[in-house]
């Protein structure tokens, strides 16, 4: 799919929010409880992702003025990778991890490591992650996975 990968504006907030919503309560609702499920959302209201922006790296994969996909980079954590769920399997996923892997090495990071819901587990290690820790909040479990940036 021929996509633009770029740095979030503050104008996506909305789309972005709408994106990660819609990721988690269709793509990650097979795994967590409705719950879980709802307690994530909170954190990605156009208000809290305006805030993100302003405190991570964030991009998007965007075409024709419709953003598909969000990705953040928090020091050396990969944060909040969420495609829609209608252009999933399409290779945004990847190609935003790309980008975020380029802006890590680019800041001289070694190491990054990113706390992957059960759900994605198998889309980072395919890109090279490897689990290091299991993580649970109360019921909701998180795989933390790293991966080397060095040659």
């Amino acid at each position: 799919m021929a996509c633009e990968i770029r740095l979030a504006r503050e104008g996506d907030a909305e789309a972005i929010s709408l994106v990660i919503v819609d990721a988690l309560r269709q793509t990650n609702a097979r795994d967590y409880s409705p719950a879980i499920i709802d307690r994530v959302v909170e954190n990605f209201s156009p208000a809290a992702v305006r805030s993100l922006l302003r405190s991570r790296m964030v991009f998007v994969a965007a075409e024709g003025g419709a953003v598909l996909g969000t990705g953040s980079l928090d020091g050396a954590v990969v944060r909040s990778v969420f495609v829609s769920p209608s252009a999933q399997k399409l290779g945004i996923g990847s190609r935003l991890m790309a980008a975020l892997i380029g802006a890590a090495q680019a800041q001289g990071i070694k190491t990054l490591s990113v706390p992957s819901s059960v759900t994605a587990q198998g889309f980072y290690a395919r890109l090279g992650f490897e689990v290091v820790e299991d993580r649970y909040y109360w019921e909701e479990r998180t795989i933390v996975m790293e991966r080397s940036l060095e040659p």
